[in-house]
């Protein structure tokens, strides 16, 4: 990468196995459990792919009805129990059903992030990359969506992609996500990256920047790989497949946090 960058962390899925200095093997396990978080994936030829197995159970019906969930994430943060401290609070009536330990494995502030991907999904499937605020202050909690691929959109030869950058619980940052179609195959493999800095974000699909965003969280965020199911059908191959992740701090900023 150019000079102004340093590697926080390059996964290629080389090892065969889940690299535990990277990856959190949980979905939001603080609003569940880790039992019901737990996600379906393989690693075999350098490649991960996630999917959801027909033995799994909806990760948190309580407050996301039936939706299945396989996902990884670079770090985890809660409050004590029965407390509303908690990463990524996607409705305001969570409440902690499991504490955490703060562990924060990878989490960059300002930063360049990579990754390669295709996806064969079913059209009740979500794949996504995205990043979310530590939260270490309840305020850090905007949500940057580098890439969100529903099975309804995908068609042959093109298919709609989100990105782009959600304010949650940051009064600071506008809402400024967007769902545009893009002439790709994402059944093959495709790369997707942005740019982040104080100044914005430039989201880009192969190497070709498709969109500026004048939004920037300014605070350490670490990353969320996900596979989602939204209905009852069991598929089990219908897979998100990640041939590399690579993310790039600006220099002068902490590794870890």
């Amino acid at each position: 990468m150019k000079e102004k960058y340093q590697l926080l962390l390059q996964d290629d899925f080389d090892a065969g196995q889940l690299n535990t200095d990277y990856w959190f093997p949980f979905y939001l396990p603080q609003w569940s459990s880790r039992k019901k978080s737990m996600p379906s994936y393989k690693i075999k030829d350098s490649i991960l792919t996630l999917y959801i197995s027909n033995h799994q159970q909806p990760w948190c019906q309580e407050w996301n009805g039936d939706v299945r969930v396989s996902n990884l994430q670079t770090g985890v943060f809660s409050g004590p129990l029965g407390s509303k401290l908690g990463q990524h609070r996607f409705t305001d009536s969570l409440l902690v059903r499991e504490q955490q330990e703060t562990e924060i494995k990878v989490a960059l502030h300002y930063g360049w992030v990579e990754f390669k991907a295709r996806c064969r999904i079913a059209k009740e499937n979500v794949a996504a990359l995205w990043l979310i605020g530590t939260e270490k202050e309840p305020q850090e909690s905007a949500e940057i969506c580098l890439f969100e691929l529903k099975g309804w959109n995908v068609a042959k030869g093109k298919s709609i992609i989100g990105y782009g950058v959600h304010p949650f619980g940051d009064a600071q940052i506008q809402d400024s996500f967007y769902e545009e179609e893009q002439s790709i195959e994402v059944e093959a493999w495709n790369t997707y990256a942005f740019d982040w800095d104080e100044a914005g974000i430039d989201f880009y699909i192969n190497g070709i920047c498709i969109k500026h965003v004048n939004e920037s969280p300014d605070y350490p965020m670490q990353l969320m790989l996900n596979l989602y199911n939204i209905g009852q059908e069991n598929d089990e191959q219908s897979v998100f497949e990640i041939d590399y992740v690579k993310v790039y701090q600006l220099n002068n900023r902490n590794k870890h946090f």
